[in-house]
């Protein structure tokens, strides 16, 4: 199963991914409430801020969980304000109902623009500064078809003025995301880990 893999420059971006016990903690609570909060808002609990406790148990097992994906999930949040700006990348293998999932979107979802990685080639970036239903928090998402799989990095900011000010870290990261592959040799049971 292909892995991903970034360059993520340390002085803007915390790795939840890997960062395990107390390594990172605060910076994966504050991205969970912030999720927490947002995932709130949209479902119309405005003045309901997310619980502390709950966060701070998610923010446990986040780890773990995506330790489990191998490799399949990489998530990051903002070094100097965690609160304000959580990155997740993934990869899914494209299957004929991811396919039609996806063609299935609604409208505003089709306001794509190129975006050019230079180890995945030419992929989407969809920008929703201002969600039309404005409960939805500012997004960008990234996505790259590679035939077999699709790659995707999704950014999610708590805050609709400072979205513009971040979104070229987003757009830095982005490009630096590649996928690695086991490759078989032959009929031995080897196994030859080539970088892209």
């Amino acid at each position: 199963m292909p892995r991903l893999q970034a360059d993520a420059p340390a002085d803007r971006w915390v790795p939840v991914t890997g960062s395990l016990g107390l390594r990172g903690r605060r910076h994966r609570k504050a991205a969970i409430r912030m999720l927490l909060t947002q995932a709130n808002r949209a479902m119309g609990a405005t003045e309901r801020p997310a619980s502390g406790a709950m966060a701070w148990v998610m923010s446990q097992a986040a780890p773990f969980l995506i330790r489990r994906a191998g490799g399949r999930v990489l998530v990051w949040v903002w070094r100097s304000d965690p609160d304000l700006l959580v990155a997740m990348a993934q990869v899914q293998e494209a299957t004929p109902h991811l396919r039609a999932t996806r063609a299935m979107m609604p409208i505003e979802y089709d306001d794509t623009e190129d975006f050019r990685n230079p180890h995945l080639g030419m992929g989407e970036r969809l920008m929703m500064p201002l969600p039309s239903d404005g409960r939805t928090p500012p997004f960008a998402t990234y996505t790259w078809d590679t035939g077999t799989h699709f790659v995707t990095l999704t950014a999610v900011c708590s805050d609709r003025e400072r979205f513009g000010t971040v979104i070229g870290a987003v757009d830095d990261l982005a490009r630096t995301l590649r996928v690695v592959d086991d490759l078989t040799l032959g009929e031995a049971p080897t196994v030859l880990r080539i970088e892209p």
